[in-house]
């Protein structure tokens, strides 16, 4: 599929993260169907083999993460994606990919839940995305797009990502980003440069032989294992925070929110009402894991009080409350059922602190 430089796609959400994977040097992809994310599986199985690369119809969700599992250890650039109750499925590969340091991209795409839940957009997954998920302590980096463009940027960032840290990375979209259509550049990802993989089982003669495992059956190489994984755990909150912010920088109220949320949430900055009685700005973290903890707390001491707006019962709170060490105070608006956020029901709850506000 050639492209020039200005040519712009009119393509989904989903679309755009699936060709954004085939321009980073994704090469192999393994998934199941499952609504909202099918576009992205249907997109690599017509494209993927096309370009070089290898597509799976998987026959679960469970095979198609521990495929993903030879794929990278053989040192491909690999993804699967899925829907919530698919990713849940998915948390035991996802484990045994962090405890064997093999790098690869996941996409979830959030629906909801729990259980089979609907095919209504949801940001229920957080709490599974950003605290491992499975079993173990480990973590994932966890990027959340809040548009068609970056959906596909994200995705493309991932696989970088990925092998810089030998991590598995999570993309965490939701029904709106994944099937709503914009404008997307696709022909501006340079081309990808995978590093080398020494560690890989490529079955290559003369290379050293190695061994791809997570098993540690020695408490003591087990401890030395997790000591080696928290320090790079650490390197990367150090190294790969992102988050973009909106506003006055003098605001009074700070409204935190990511994905589709802060894509709804920023229409009240942008277009505050004329009797708002306070100033607003929006904090959207790009990087849920590891969270924007050091920035989010630095606007806390300057602003009167935060506003998360999610859909779900409250969780990417919890992280806000965390950063934020009561240097504010924090409400929730939170969005239930599938429904989306109301730019209108956000003005209602802002307009609703006014008395709060010290």
């Amino acid at each position: 599929m050639e492209q020039q430089e200005d040519t712009r796609m009119f393509i989904s959400g989903n679309e755009a993260a699936a060709e954004a994977a085939i321009c980073a040097g994704c090469r192999f992809y393994a998934g199941y169907p499952i609504t909202p994310q099918n576009e992205l599986t249907a997109y690599m199985a017509d494209q993927l083999p096309l370009r070089g690369g290898t597509f799976v119809q998987a026959e679960s969700e469970l095979a198609a993460i521990n495929m993903l599992y030879g794929a990278s250890a053989a040192g491909a650039r690999c993804m699967t994606s899925s829907s919530s109750p698919g990713i849940s499925l998915k948390q035991e590969g996802i484990s045994y990919l962090a405890g064997s340091e093999l790098p690869a991209v996941i996409i979830n795409v959030q629906r909801g839940g729990p259980g089979l839940g609907n095919i209504a957009p949801s940001q229920g997954d957080y709490f599974q995305a950003t605290r491992g998920g499975g079993h173990g302590e480990y973590r994932t980096i966890v990027l959340a797009p809040a548009g068609v463009q970056e959906f596909g940027d994200l995705t493309y960032l991932a696989f970088d990502l990925a092998d810089r840290w030998r991590i598995p990375v999570l993309v965490l979209s939701d029904g709106v980003i994944g099937q709503m259509k914009e404008p997307v550049r696709s022909a501006h990802y340079p081309p990808p440069q995978p590093p080398d993989k020494p560690w890989a089982l490529t079955g290559e003669p003369g290379r050293p032989r190695n061994l791809v495992k997570s098993f540690h059956g020695d408490v003591d190489d087990m401890a030395e294992f997790h000591l080696k994984l928290l320090a790079r755990y650490d390197a990367i909150r150090r190294e790969e925070v992102r988050y973009e912010v909106a506003g006055p920088p003098d605001a009074d109220v700070l409204i935190v929110a990511y994905g589709t949320s802060a894509r709804i949430a920023r229409e009240v900055v942008e277009r505050p009402p004329r009797d708002m009685p306070f100033s607003v700005a929006i904090f959207r973290p790009i990087t849920l894991w590891p969270f924007p903890t050091e920035a989010l707390a630095e606007w806390a001491a300057r602003v009167r009080a935060a506003l998360v707006v999610e859909m779900s019962a409250g969780q990417l709170v919890e992280d806000v409350r965390l950063a934020v060490e009561g240097r504010c105070p924090v409400h929730l608006l939170p969005v239930l059922g599938g429904r989306l956020p109301e730019a209108g029901k956000v003005v209602e709850k802002l307009k609703s602190l006014h008395h709060t506000l010290k």
